[in-house]
């Protein structure tokens, strides 16, 4: 990052911004990117391109464009949001066929289908390729646009061996980030046609994105993507480890049983107490946890969390569970 070549990427002379956004477009298999502090941005820009006020997008329930960005969509784009209740993040293109609305003057107008590749709540679930193409091939069909909100789409592809820009075929835009497994301290992209993204760079000054000196950031970027991209899988494997341990505790239950990359969501039986409880008690043995419901804890692996450590964390979760069990007896 200190080294890196830099100019001003507001008027789009910054040569490592550049890079990085090439290197991005051509991994993804689109024409153009654009580099932007956060998938927050990256997902709303995506959206509000592709939309226009008053318009209607459809998502899953849990997805993050609708839990998680303060609802933007409504605040700073007057969209409208239509959710559909997947199983743990995926969606089958058969709950999407009623949702089309037809032409009026009275309703909404149904324009864009956003899916999330893994997905966050479904406990960094995969979304079947062929589930993904036949919503996809769907959507063109009625003249809809497709968003992806691919913040983990690295550990997708890491997961399947199926190269992003396979993932990303089927849809008009895509965003990726830097800052989860990747490990950089900031940034996503933005990924699309050269039109949508000039259109979308138009936007990002809107929303405030524009960096100068950006070049800095996209650096730490770029060496994420060359040194930390294929050690995805190790977060996975350690993800499993601390699934299995899971699995054998009573009282903890898997959300859902299976995990396909570096999230793991479990519930504790109200019997044991809340999840916040169960989570102060793995503070104490130095583990750290998010909760996500009353009785759900989220765990996240990733390239600051060693095998050795995964190990303890899986003994404390298993000695925790046990004393709480005792108790409760």
């Amino acid at each position: 990052m200190a080294e890196a070549v830099v100019g001003d990427d507001v008027i789009d002379i910054d040569p490592t911004t550049r890079q990085l956004e090439e290197t991005t477009a051509a991994m993804l298999g689109k024409e153009a990117a654009l580099f932007m502090p956060s998938g927050t941005m990256t997902n709303q820009i995506g959206i509000r391109v592709h939309c226009q006020p008053g318009d209607e997008f459809l998502c899953e329930y849990q997805s993050h464009v609708y839990l998680y960005e303060q609802g933007a969509f409504a605040q700073l784009s007057q969209l409208v949001a239509h959710t559909v209740h997947g199983e743990f993040g995926v969606l089958d293109v058969e709950q999407l066929r009623p949702c089309l609305r037809m032409e009026s003057d009275h309703s909404v107008r149904t324009r864009l289908v956003c899916l999330e590749n893994t997905h966050n709540r479904g406990s960094g679930r995969i979304f079947p390729l062929d589930k993904m193409t036949a919503i996809s091939d769907w959507a063109r069909q009625h003249g809809l646009k497709m968003h992806l909100d691919g913040a983990r789409l690295w550990n997708a592809a890491v997961a399947t061996n199926i190269p992003e820009k396979t993932w990303a075929a089927g849809f008009d835009s895509v965003s990726v980030c830097f800052s989860k497994g990747l490990g950089a301290p900031v940034g996503s992209c933005l990924a699309g046609s050269e039109e949508f993204i000039r259109r979308a760079r138009r936007a990002r000054k809107l929303f405030g994105g524009g960096m100068r000196q950006s070049g800095i950031l996209a650096a730490a970027a770029l060496y994420a993507l060359e040194h930390q991209y294929r050690r995805l899988a190790e977060d996975h494997t350690h993800a499993r480890l601390l699934a299995n341990s899971i699995g054998k505790c009573e009282g903890l239950s898997l959300l859902p049983d299976q995990i396909d990359t570096n999230i793991v969501i479990f519930r504790i039986d109200p019997r044991l107490g809340t999840a916040a409880n169960f989570l102060a008690q793995l503070q104490t043995r130095g583990v750290n946890g998010l909760v996500t419901a009353p009785q759900n804890l989220r765990l996240v692996t990733h390239l600051d969390v060693a095998k050795d450590q995964i190990l303890q964390a899986c003994h404390a979760i298993e000695g925790v569970a046990q004393s709480l069990c005792q108790f409760s007896a």
